[in-house]
């Protein structure tokens, strides 16, 4: 019953944090730190958390480093913790990668341990064609819900027809897709698709525009086709931009949901998304194209004390020059916008040896 619940939560609308990964300064797992993340999200406020995702680091894939099953485990031990203190039902997702049998046996291994839909990255993929993702889903499928993802170009993604997005609409047992393309033609190929589907009601979308998510959840896009109007927007968001600040980030969500729903959209909320916008590009680098994204997001943390370091699996992927700075600035000029005394107040009830 919880999981249909939580299933119900998705389709309405929630907070994802895409969850980062806890190293130590060997960079090796630390695991009473990834402990305190994931349940810092939670009592945030978050209604349900992607792990093994971009945010986490593909390299937990890696046999020398294998770290992909303990922190699936590791985050659902935690989220079983919470519901049964809290009564609350949170989504969980695991993030999967790779050739059709890497990502079918990663589906599996999520489902053992009770994950309730995969994020299907196409990352890496430049060698198959648009019908052999398709094909590669519809494998997945057959073992979990999957929720379909446009991944920005940046980072290991490429851009697709509107003809793929409608064949991944119509297809059963995909239930959402994150648009994660940072630019609005290609999110507007996506969400038409989405209206113009004969599963519209099936399809959630999910905002992994970091750079914009404001505006797509204020966003009620209208299709007229036939003499039919098609209606369809974001309900919510899987952001790694979630990953920092999060329960400042659900207060926002619930406020800009409930805006959504009025006749007006207030100027002081277009204000917002852009301070929001501003304080992405320092966290994710957009300087420089986003090389220093996870670093970034880490840096955020490590300065509110529920890391310890900035460290990453590569070695090579750390904070870009000025990127500190460019924190340390939006930080003063936002400050509404952090949730330190949150973070602060609960810290040490986290950061706990289990």
């Amino acid at each position: 019953m919880r999981g249909q619940d939580a299933l119900s939560g998705f389709r309405e609308g929630m907070v994802i944090p895409a969850h980062p990964l806890a190293l130590n300064r060997k960079r090796k797992l630390d695991e009473k730190r990834q402990r305190a993340l994931t349940r810092y999200y939670l009592e945030a406020g978050a209604g349900g958390l992607a792990v093994a995702v971009h945010t986490t680091q593909f390299a937990i894939r890696d046999p020398k480093i294998a770290l992909f099953e303990p922190v699936l485990k590791i985050t659902a031990e935690e989220i079983n913790a919470f519901e049964k203190r809290s009564g609350k039902a949170i989504f969980r997702i695991a993030g999967v990668c790779g050739p059709s049998k890497q990502t079918v046996m990663e589906a599996e291994t999520a489902k053992e341990l009770g994950y309730q839909a995969v994020l299907l990255s196409p990352g890496g993929l430049t060698n198959l064609t648009e019908e052999d993702l398709i094909h590669r889903t519809e494998q997945v499928a057959k073992v979990l819900p999957v929720i379909a993802f446009y991944l920005q170009p940046s980072v290991g993604g490429r851009i697709f027809s509107y003809e793929y997005w409608q064949r991944l609409c119509d297809m059963e047992n995909v239930i959402g897709i994150k648009c994660a393309s940072f630019n609005r033609y290609q999110t507007t190929d996506v969400v038409r698709a989405a209206a113009m589907s004969d599963r519209s009601k099936d399809i959630s979308l999910y905002t992994g525009n970091d750079d914009n998510f404001i505006i797509d959840l204020l966003t009620g896009y209208r299709f007229e086709h036939d003499g039919e109007v098609k209606e369809k927007g974001f309900v919510g968001g899987l952001l790694g931009h979630w990953a920092v600040w999060t329960s400042k980030a659900v207060e926002i969500f619930h406020k800009v949901k409930k805006s959504a729903e009025e006749p007006e959209i207030s100027a002081e909320l277009l204000t917002l998304a852009a301070q929001i916008t501003d304080a992405n590009a320092a966290f994710f680098d957009a300087a420089n194209n986003f090389k220093g994204c996870i670093a970034g997001i880490h840096e955020v943390l490590r300065r509110q004390g529920l890391l310890e370091g900035t460290w990453c699996l590569d070695e090579q992927e750390t904070l870009s020059p000025g990127q500190a700075e460019e924190i340390a600035r939006v930080y003063r000029m936002y400050p509404h916008l952090n949730d330190d005394e949150f973070v602060k107040a609960n810290l040490e009830k986290w950061v706990i040896i289990s």
